[in-house]
């Protein structure tokens, strides 16, 4: 415990450029990422830092507080904000008879949904500004907008690319952190993005996602594959809010990418909620990371809403992470320890989490599901499940789910990384 609360001092003391990106980047005294997650030099005291996601929380909403506050569950949400789904004409009138702004409204397309975000009078907390507007319109849906944080870290130093490659294209989505498309990894991807009003933000932990999901460690150029890839944090302390997640479903709605993988958690949240569901009546099939907060912590979302893949990690013996999440929100795992996957800089990175599992599967479900199509989600989940092998208890269970997948991804991602 006395090793584990050194590593985690740097943590509590990190100044405020640790949250350029609105959340606790990896500082050199402890290897963690702002998803939560810990990397290989920690493998032993992964049970003691499950909590983590938690404590960077609290360092998150402590360096911004003028940004951000809390839901009664102690969720950072952005402060003062309140989104209103599809709110009729009488419901703005009376909120904005009650002090409340109009600072944001959208209509997503892709979604068929419009969404409003109503700014509270200053001086006023965000809990007691949502109980206010729902008392204001009872059948009305207001919700916080929440911050949805990612699971998964990498570290590791840059090195070169064995060769070798794969030869069957994908077209899939990405809602992450930003994407190094020049990483070599990349080679030969077509990367499009949304988000950041057009700027390139490239983060390690979305680079290190795309590169599992439709990259290649190889000289050669891969597979023409295409990547969607949505940047919702940007940058900002209020990046990875709800608003901008429901924004990135309805680019990719529009776009029609069949299969998104979403390393990123957070509490429920009805836009959320409203933008799976119609994602999934839209035959989009979402594959999520089931999170890090441990064995005993409640269900994280997106993974657990019904119709979304969820994915745990295991580690190279196969046995579940120990500070992976379980439960019925549990569909399959995968690989998430002992993988190398691209970073910034063009560097490589042993990563470990739900948030390097979720990607595996991800990239299989691409192969199932080119275009979306009306019960995508449930062919794609039974196609998977064929695939899967049983690793823990007879049948579905809380652990592994419907089996183990993505066995062959780790050869391919564990391999050493000093071949010529």
């Amino acid at each position: 415990m006395t090793r584990i609360l050194s590593l985690l001092l740097p943590l509590l003391l990190a100044p405020p450029a640790a949250l350029a990106l609105g959340l606790p980047a990896p500082l050199p005294a402890l290897p963690v990422d702002l998803r939560g997650d810990v990397v290989e030099p920690l493998d032993r005291s992964t049970r003691d830092l499950a909590g983590l996601r938690q404590l960077q929380v609290r360092q998150l909403l402590r360096e911004h507080r003028k940004f951000l506050d809390t839901d009664p569950r102690g969720a950072p949400v952005v402060r003062g904000e309140v989104v209103a789904i599809d709110p009729t004409p009488e419901a703005l009138q009376r909120a904005r008879d009650a002090g409340f702004r109009v600072r944001d409204e959208r209509r997503l397309e892709g979604l068929g949904l419009r969404i409003v975000v109503l700014q509270a009078r200053e001086g006023q907390r965000s809990r007691a500004a949502l109980k206010a507007l729902r008392r204001l319109d009872p059948s009305g849906s207001y919700d916080f907008n929440h911050l949805y944080l990612g699971s998964g870290t990498a570290a590791g130093v840059p090195a070169p690319m064995p060769a070798s490659a794969e030869r069957t294209a994908l077209r899939v989505g990405l809602v992450d952190t930003g994407v190094d498309a020049a990483h070599p990894a990349l080679a030969g991807v077509r990367v499009d993005t949304w988000g950041c009003g057009g700027a390139a933000k490239p983060h390690r932990h979305g680079t290190a996602v795309a590169s599992l999901l439709v990259g290649s460690r190889v000289r050669a150029a891969p597979a023409r594959h295409r990547l969607y890839a949505a940047d919702i944090y940007c940058g900002r302390p209020t990046g990875g809010a709800v608003t901008g997640l429901a924004e990135a479903f309805a680019w990719l709605a529009q776009e029609k990418v069949a299969v998104v993988n979403l390393s990123l958690v957070g509490p429920p949240n009805q836009l959320l909620e409203r933008g799976v569901q119609a994602m999934l009546a839209r035959g989009h099939v979402l594959v999520a990371a089931v999170g890090n907060d441990g064995p005993a912590a409640p269900p994280l979302y997106p993974a657990a809403y019904p119709g979304v893949i969820g994915v745990t990690a295991v580690d190279a013996r196969d046995r579940v992470l120990p500070e992976a999440g379980r439960g019925e929100q549990v569909d399959f795992a995968a690989p998430g320890a002992g993988l190398s996957a691209a970073g910034d800089g063009g560097g490589w990175w042993d990563v470990r989490g739900t948030s390097f599992a979720a990607p595996l599967v991800a990239r299989l479900a691409g192969a199932q599901a080119p275009q979306p199509s009306p019960g995508a989600a449930l062919r794609v989940q039974s196609a998977l499940a064929a695939q899967a092998r049983d690793a823990g208890p007879r049948g579905d269970d809380a652990r592994y789910g419907r089996g183990l997948l993505g066995g062959e991804q780790r050869a391919r991602w564990s391999a050493p990384m000093n071949e010529d």
